[in-house]
């Protein structure tokens, strides 16, 4: 068997991507790996028969318990919980950009929100992670048989509403800077033009700062937003595209301050649904990773 420390640190991306898409919070995703991680450095690996199953198992099980808590939390959350979004890089080709969009993107893990905790990990685990059923089976404690209908419920549970546009990386990009440019200079008429007639907007605040209790629906009212804050903030406020959560999304700053971060779906020629996270809280790491403020805005 390899070094202890050696298979857990190889495996910690594994067991770090599980984590955070049963969560939806990288703090929380964290905890549960630091957990999984002293198991098994308590663990007696010459036993093991693999100790790639033995992580999984564990993290998953540390992450239903953690989430059975998250979800009463929840409960009690001001306005519209939201994931908490990943800055990363670009991916070096399309497909990963797709690829990665599919399984990680804010608007798959909101809709993951609908499943309990078994339901979810067992859905990800077989749909995203290519378990087997027997490796779900043993990481849930069940037969594989219960696992089989668990996620075939799941699946139908989520069929309806996951999203459907795989949308070619360069018109997610052009539609983006699109809007990015009109939202910096004011242009209603453009901003209008590229959210879809029912376009949905759906913010999260956690009670900080202020948000949308429930989402804002129709392009005019959407490009008004957006036109408000400009007018408010004129030049203090810039947007920036970057890659959240395997997608093209952007980042709204005012000042030095993170002010939000904003994902979107799109069929590709206009913007169906935004998604923008505004609690600063859950902006904390992408500041801190770039250097900038978070929390309320400046007054102009």
């Amino acid at each position: 068997m390899n070094d202890p420390t050696d298979t857990f640190h190889r495996l910690r991306p594994r067991l770090q991507g599980i984590a955070y898409r049963m969560l939806g919070s990288s703090a929380e995703a964290e905890d549960v790996v630091q957990d999984a991680w002293l198991r098994w450095h308590e663990s007696p690996h010459d036993q093991l028969d693999s100790s790639e199953a033995w992580l999984v198992t564990i993290t998953t099980r540390l992450a239903i318990d953690r989430l059975r808590s998250a979800k009463l939390q929840r409960e009690h959350y001001v306005g519209t919980w939201l994931p908490e979004p990943l800055l990363s890089d670009a991916p070096v080709t399309p497909e990963q950009l797709l690829e990665r969009a599919d399984d990680v993107s804010v608007a798959f893990l909101t809709l993951l929100e609908r499943l309990a905790p078994e339901a979810r990990a067992a859905f990800l685990l077989r749909e995203v992670f290519d378990a087997d059923y027997g490796e779900v089976a043993e990481a849930l404690g069940k037969t594989e048989s219960a696992c089989r209908q668990i996620v075939h419920r799941a699946k139908a549970q989520l069929q309806d509403d996951r999203p459907r546009h795989a949308v070619p990386r360069a018109d997610q990009l052009r539609l983006l800077r699109g809007f990015a440019d009109a939202a910096s200079s004011g242009q209603f008429a453009t901003l209008k033009s590229l959210l879809a007639e029912d376009a949905q907007l759906v913010g999260d605040g956690g009670g900080i700062v202020p948000s949308f209790g429930v989402p804002l629906v129709g392009n005019q009212r959407i490009a008004q937003l957006y036109l408000a804050t400009h007018l408010k903030y004129g030049d203090a406020v810039r947007f920036e595209v970057v890659v959240l959560n395997g997608r093209w999304g952007v980042l709204r700053f005012i000042g030095n301050t993170l002010e939000s971060a904003q994902s979107f779906e799109t069929d590709g020629q206009r913007i169906l649904t935004l998604h923008v996270q505004r609690n600063p809280e859950k902006l904390a790491r992408i500041a801190a990773a770039l250097g900038r403020d978070t929390g309320p805005v400046p007054s102009p």
